[in-house]
């Protein structure tokens, strides 16, 4: 057994405990940038386990840094993202969120933790447990992220631009090491890492075409922008199909339209919601630059009252793990998490979905490595392998669903974190 393991598993904390933890925030979930109680309750939890935290609050909205100073060496930055989303749990578990919330428009919508943030919070705070109790064995700064409105794409960036690491604001030092981690529809305790790209960049936006409705018998007398809106929406499929390379990989998605609700009605507007991903910068450019050609376009062929509105909603950058980094990383892992010969692989396939994450440390030219782990119960992942139904009887993250089994995901969540620190921090000898 390797050092590092040997003092995880001597200090590792009460899993009672945690897992009482995670149900609390499993059941009291909040939309992006309202983390308030979510927020206070991780800065109770942190003062319980140790008044040697450096505690920073109100960072970007209700985004936390807390500072774990432990003599002389690295600076490495554990983050966890705090938000939950807009989605209706229907997952029927005793702790199942019944929360409603109103969302940044004022609508009120039902709220659950559908991509496992409540994980993550809970993984964090109990490896800051970990690494309180056998801190004579480590040395270095431990720093503490709690980030908010990760869902929305902002988060990072607003505590990057309200002084994060700015001596006259905030004045968190600047990490040498940026780590983090993510449960994913995967069997449960498997964790895995990747050297390079881990994430595709997102884009999202709003778009309104405006027309000029009225009653439906009288079509003649109508700009109807629900046929500007088919035809733009049909139009947009064919970015990637007929402008990306073969070789490339890009996603146009339109997840939304919406445009009246009677029949004998005509709408005013119509409104898509368009969600695109990349894995190239310059793609992504000429992608965007084809939504704007093709709705722009589509709106003079309809004969709009004026010309749409496009409103950018939320911006992802790739994510890009540190091929030094997640190499000494693997090794770590390697070693702490084989005891079964599934528990770890160096090659975990890429996050479904994109994240900000990296913000934190490309903002001041430092490396990343983020991981991804799973949290499927067994009986269910191996009933579905057995069914050839993997893609079809597995809740993925967003869904209503998405409920990981708790242990050993929050363990391993737990160790991951934590091993990921010791990497930098443990002392020689």
């Amino acid at each position: 057994m390797s050092a590092i393991s040997s003092l995880v598993n001597k200090h590792r904390p009460n899993q009672a405990k945690y897992e009482s933890l995670y149900k609390h925030f499993h059941s009291h979930p909040e939309l992006s940038d309202q983390e308030s109680q979510t927020a206070s309750r991780i800065v109770s939890e942190l003062k319980t386990l140790s008044t040697d935290f450096d505690i920073r609050e109100h960072i970007g909205g209700h985004g936390l840094a807390a500072l774990l100073s432990n003599g002389s060496g690295h600076t490495v930055l554990l983050r966890a993202d705090t938000d939950a989303l807009p989605v209706l749990e229907r997952t029927n578990l005793p702790y199942a969120s019944a929360v409603r919330m109103k969302d940044a428009d004022g609508v009120e919508k039902p709220v659950m933790h559908a991509c496992g943030h409540d994980f993550h919070v809970t993984s964090l705070l109990a490896a800051a447990e970990t690494l309180v109790a056998c801190k004579a064995s480590w040395s270095g700064t431990l720093l503490l992220i709690f980030q908010p409105a990760e869902e929305r794409g902002t988060g990072a960036q607003a505590m990057v631009d309200d002084g994060l690491y700015d001596p006259k604001r905030h004045n968190v030092p600047i990490p040498d090491i940026v780590l983090g981690g993510h449960v994913m529809p995967n069997r449960s305790g498997v964790i895995g890492t990747r050297r390079g790209l881990v994430a595709s960049s997102a884009d999202s936006m709003r778009i309104t075409l405006h027309g000029r409705g009225g009653h439906a018998s009288m079509p003649h007398r109508l700009v109807d922008p629900v046929i500007m809106a088919a035809s733009t929406v049909m139009r947009l499929q064919t970015i990637v199909s007929r402008e990306t390379d073969a070789w490339d990989t890009a996603v146009v998605t339109c997840a939304s339209i919406q445009a009246g609700d009677a029949e004998n009605v005509v709408a005013d507007d119509a409104k898509i919601a368009v969600d695109v991903r990349t894995i190239n910068p310059e793609t992504r450019k000429r992608t965007l630059a084809s939504i704007r050609r093709i709705v722009n376009a589509e709106a003079v062929a309809g004969n709009a009252v004026k010309e749409p509105t496009i409103v950018p909603t939320r911006s992802f950058p790739l994510t890009i793990n540190d091929e030094t980094l997640t190499a000494k990383l693997e090794e770590t892992f390697t070693a702490h998490f084989t005891k079964d010969a599934k528990a770890y692989t160096p090659v975990m396939d890429k996050l479904g979905g994109s994240e900000d994450f990296s913000i934190l440390g490309t903002s001041v030219g430092k490396p990343c490595s983020f991981w991804m782990y799973g949290g499927t119960s067994h009986e269910v992942w191996d009933k579905a392998e057995k069914d050839g139904r993997l893609g079809e009887d597995i809740p993925i993250n967003h869904s209503g669903l998405f409920a990981p089994v708790i242990q050993p995901t929050l363990q391993v969540g737990t160790d991951a974190y934590v091993v990921g620190a010791l990497t930098w921090l443990m002392k020689e000898g």
